[in-house]
């Protein structure tokens, strides 16, 4: 009998050539278990999802109860169901006034994918800028604006009229022009190996999108629900965006993603025609119960008020002659090294050793730290103590 190793290999769709290979089959907390009793440390949270930690039991007791109301029952925005309106007006509660209006999707990517469309018939344009080395989602929308021309190039023809600037470079500022739609930013650049902007650049490009008549995008997918510190980091930078997409994080450990605009830029997509943007299962019922759990436990235990605590914690002990660099805001953070050997060496001795640590898409160089926000005192320094061993041992 194949084992689900193999199995896994065999009949499961490749995302490359090397996976991790690592089997689980229970999580709780800031832990992944193995088969064979193996424990592993997450200190991923499941890319930026896991801000509770794994099956927190105020989420599941949510889940366990939208079970016996009901799943799936029609297309997304046709019937009224509370889940998904409780959650809407509690989100946008959280919000500034401006924000009026949640559309639910299934995923990160596909937030992008409608706030791109809203950007476009709202302004009349077509012109959507975006950063270098960004990273929005891989559909052909939103791969489209990944700002790295080795991930685009074999998917060509993409989007046109597609440009970018350089994250935090105020000269290319001038680019936003009376032809540009929307800009679309990462709050903080994830995939570039955790780039935070400047308070003077996110406040500019805000000033020149307003002299353009220009739609601000945030794009919170990884920043959002406590990670940097705030429940949202644009709120670290003293401006609104017109558009947030939301993700990862916002679900508890379901799928779940949202775009949130004003109530007149949302209202585009209902005529002209009708149904301009749809989803079949966005806003699931389940989802979203679990999405109201979740930011509950995050305002009730307060786990945005420990955030700049914990993240001091890690950068105090991971101390290195090999850590160029420890970049980051918040539990979003990364370790600088020289090279990807040293970053899948180390980051394999963690794995071996109890610690689940990765890199970055458009940053090889650079080691992912994103713990829950409810890891410990104590499992920091667990952590911490594994991670500066790899380091010995492997750079």
């Amino acid at each position: 009998m194949l084992s689900n190793r193999e199995l896994f290999l065999m009949n499961t769709a490749q995302t490359s050539s090397s996976p991790r290979l690592v089997e689980v089959v229970k999580a709780e907390g800031v832990y992944l278990y193995g088969p064979n009793g193996e424990e592993y440390m997450d200190l991923v949270s499941g890319f930026n999802v896991s801000n509770i930690g794994h099956r927190h039991p105020r989420v599941l007791d949510a889940i366990k109860e939208q079970l016996d109301q009901y799943l799936h029952v029609t297309v997304y925005g046709e019937f009224v169901q509370a889940p998904q309106v409780q959650f809407a007006t509690e989100l946008l509660a959280e919000l500034p006034a401006h924000f009026q209006s949640v559309y639910f999707t299934n995923s990160g990517t596909e937030a992008v994918e409608g706030a791109m469309k809203i950007a476009k018939k709202y302004t009349g344009r077509r012109q959507i800028l975006a950063a270098k080395k960004a990273y929005h989602g891989s559909t052909q929308g939103a791969l489209s604006l990944i700002g790295n021309e080795d991930y685009r190039r074999a998917y060509a023809p993409l989007l046109p009229e597609i440009d970018f600037i350089s994250f935090n470079d105020m000269e290319d500022l001038d680019k936003i022009t009376a032809s540009t739609a929307a800009v679309i930013l990462e709050a903080i650049q994830g995939e570039a190996g955790i780039r935070v902007p400047d308070v003077t650049y996110m406040q500019a490009v805000r000033k020149r999108c307003d002299e353009t008549g220009t739609l601000l995008i945030f794009d919170e997918i990884q920043t959002g629900f406590g990670r940097t510190g705030k429940l949202f980091a644009f709120e670290h930078f003293g401006i609104v965006p017109d558009i947030l997409m939301l993700a990862k994080g916002i679900g508890g450990g379901m799928p779940l993603g949202a775009f949130v605009a004003p109530k007149e830029l949302m209202d585009v997509i209902k005529d002209n025609p009708i149904l301009g943007h749809i989803t079949t299962f966005g806003g699931h019922p389940v989802s979203c119960a679990a999405a109201r759990a979740s930011l509950a436990v995050i305002k009730e235990e307060k786990l945005i008020e420990q955030v700049e605590y914990k993240a001091s914690l890690f950068r105090q002990q991971l101390h290195h002659p090999s850590v160029r660099e420890i970049r980051g805001l918040g539990l979003m953070m990364c370790l600088q090294l020289d090279s990807f050997e040293q970053v899948y060496q180390v980051s394999k001795y963690c794995a071996d050793h109890g610690v689940m640590i990765d890199w970055y898409l458009h940053c090889e160089t650079a080691l992912r730290i994103a713990p829950p926000l409810t890891i410990t005192e104590s499992e920091i320094e667990k952590a911490c103590n594994i991670i500066m061993k790899g380091l010995e041992k492997c750079t």
